[in-house]
This record gives C-alpha cells, sequence and structure tokens, in this order.
C-alpha cells in the first residue's frame, strides 16, 4: 500500500504549483481535493492568495475540477464562485471521482494530475486512474475531522521514510 500511495511530487501548498513546473510536467489539468488542500475544513469559500492562484492557472489554460469527498450542496456552491465543474461526495480514496471529473473535463489520465493533502485519499485515488500526484501539505492550524487526524502520524512516518520534502522547502 505504501508504494501506491507514494506522490509524484510534493509541495509545502498549492499555491507553489506554479504555470513552468506544470508545463514541464505536461500537465494540463488539475483535479484539486478541497478540505485542507485549497480551503480550510469545512468553509465555503478560499483566500485571496489560492483564488489569485486559482485565476492565474485558469487564465493560462490550465482546465481545473474539484473532487471532494464533501457534500454536494457546499462544493457545488464553491465550484459555482470558481466557475469550474466538481465532483462531490466522490468517494476517496476509490477511483470513481477521479474517472468522473477527467470525464467532465475531457481530458486523459497523463494529462492530469490530483492535487491533495491525504496519501490515503488523494494520492491513492490519483494513482489508481494512472493520473500524477501532488500532494501538499494540510492548511496549517486547520481542524480535521477525527479520521484524518488519526491517519496524519502514519502519513507524517511514511513521507520521512520516503525522504520527502516539499518541493518548495528543497530552494534555497
Amino acid at each position: 500500500m505504501g508504494f501506491l500511495a507514494k506522490p509524484d511530487y510534493y509541495f509545502a501548498s498549492v499555491t507553489e504549483i506554479d504555470l513552468p513546473f506544470l508545463q514541464q510536467e505536461g500537465i494540463h489539468s488539475l483535479l484539486l481535493d478541497v478540505d485542507c488542500t485549497i480551503a480550510d475544513y469545512r468553509r465555503g469559500e478560499l483566500d485571496g492568495v489560492v483564488a489569485d492562484w486559482l485565476k492565474r492557472l485558469q487564465g493560462a489554460g490550465i482546465q481545473t475540477c474539484l473532487v471532494s469527498n464533501g457534500g454536494k450542496r457546499r462544493i457545488r456552491r464553491l465550484a459555482g464562485h470558481l466557475g469550474m465543474p466538481f465532483v462531490a461526495r466522490s468517494l476517496k480514496p476509490f477511483p470513481w471521482g477521479c474517472r468522473r471529473a477527467l470525464k467532465l473535463l475531457g481530458v486523459p489520465a497523463e494529462k492530469a494530475a490530483m492535487v491533495g493533502d491525504q496519501l490515503f485519499a488523494d494520492v491513492l485515488a490519483g494513482r489508481w486512474v494512472g493520473m500524477k500526484t501532488i500532494l501538499v501539505q494540510p492548511r496549517s492550524g486547520v481542524k480535521e475531522p477525527w479520521i484524518t487526524r488519526w491517519k496524519r502520524p502514519i502519513e507524517r512516518w511514511l513521507l520521512r521514510k520516503w525522504g520527502l520534502v516539499p518541493a518548495s522547502d528543497t530552494a534555497e
């Protein structure tokens, strides 16, 4: 299970994922987890920095789709504000939500990446579909559900074992 859960890339924040990186890696579409990745857990809006990052990527032609285990009403409202498609109640780590998102965007898995903060939900779902996966550190100071808090020590242990540090932490 550890190998399947290993992300292709690891960043400190979604806002560290920039256009030159995506172009270099041949990534044309991003499937974005919501809670603790682009927004605080159960919040209905993004902070300005993340919203600006999304606008820049979309303006450069990067397709985006929200893929969340969250409820349909909240995710639909956020997707509407952002002007993007969404898949709510995606049941990650199962691959169905990612497959549905790829179909909505009309892109093959090889041209997309799943972006999220959890190894055992976001990364597994993306890898099972054959996409590149980008793990980001969870937004700091965010209260998470108990099941996520329970998994965090295991995730930290695996990241240390794999020698992974966020790509943005390797630059000087």
